[in-house]
């Protein structure tokens, strides 16, 4: 819900802004500030949730048609559950499995070059782009666990606490990957106002098994040796001064 409102509110403050950037359209080089929703596709979709994304742009017309973009975005997308069976021992022929809840969240940042292919004139002006950069996901593995919290108390915090024990995330796993990858896609000028839909394909890394045999009896152990590339839907709102 807070990604949603962060996501409404920048939008809200581009159109606000709309009128004093129209007054700029005429210059050498243009500023793009943008907000909107990021899907992941693909076996992506399967790990993790939709999110949000924030981007910062500038974009240099080298003809009226033609135009080189730079971009930085910030993608937060969603946590999404994964089931996992879990055995208290190291042989779970002994004592069976339990399935147990795991959650994956990842932020995604990323720096674009592109070349924007636009329509030189008129108030509504179509554009199309094709890009390469690089891209940089940190994810983080969680499962719900049970802590115990000293007693505490603070009278500016509003809390006094008896202590006990209270459910926790456990982290399980914490990995990050920065690699090269291409978006293209395209969208609409209204005047300083536009929107646009970017699809980026993200070559990740080759998953190696650990120094430990993994069990044959592991969820997804056929896994190993495949490689960890991302799809994403990016669409974006904002406003072009």
């Amino acid at each position: 819900m807070r990604h949603r409102f962060l996501s409404v509110v920048i939008v809200g403050a581009c159109i606000a802004i709309a009128p004093i950037a129209a007054q700029a359209q005429d210059t050498r080089v243009h500023f793009t500030l943008g907000a909107g929703f990021t899907s992941p596709n693909g076996e992506v979709h399967d790990r993790l949730g939709n999110g949000y994304n924030i981007t910062f742009g500038v974009d240099v017309p080298i003809t009226p048609v033609f135009a080189i973009e730079g971009l930085y975005s910030y993608n937060g997308l969603g946590e999404k559950r994964i089931s996992v069976p879990v055995s208290p021992v190291v042989n779970p022929l002994e004592t069976g499995t339990v399935p147990t809840d795991f959650f994956g969240s990842m932020n995604m940042q990323y720096f674009t070059g592109s070349l924007i292919i636009q329509r030189p004139e008129g108030g509504v002006r179509p554009y199309g782009l094709i890009g390469m950069g690089v891209y940089y996901r940190p994810v983080k593995i969680t499962t719900p666990a049970v802590g115990y919290a000293p007693g505490y108390c603070d009278p500016w915090f509003y809390v006094c606490y008896t202590g006990g024990w209270v459910p926790v995330d456990k982290i399980v796993g914490d990995r990050s990957s920065t690699d090269f990858g291409m978006g293209f896609g395209g969208g609409v000028r209204f005047g300083p106002i536009f929107g646009e839909l970017r699809y980026h394909y993200i070559w990740g890394p080759t998953v190696k098994e650990l120094p430990a045999t993994i069990n044959p009896l592991a969820t997804n152990s056929s896994l190993v040796g495949q490689k960890a590339n991302g799809q994403f839907l990016v669409t974006t709102f904002g406003i072009r001064f």
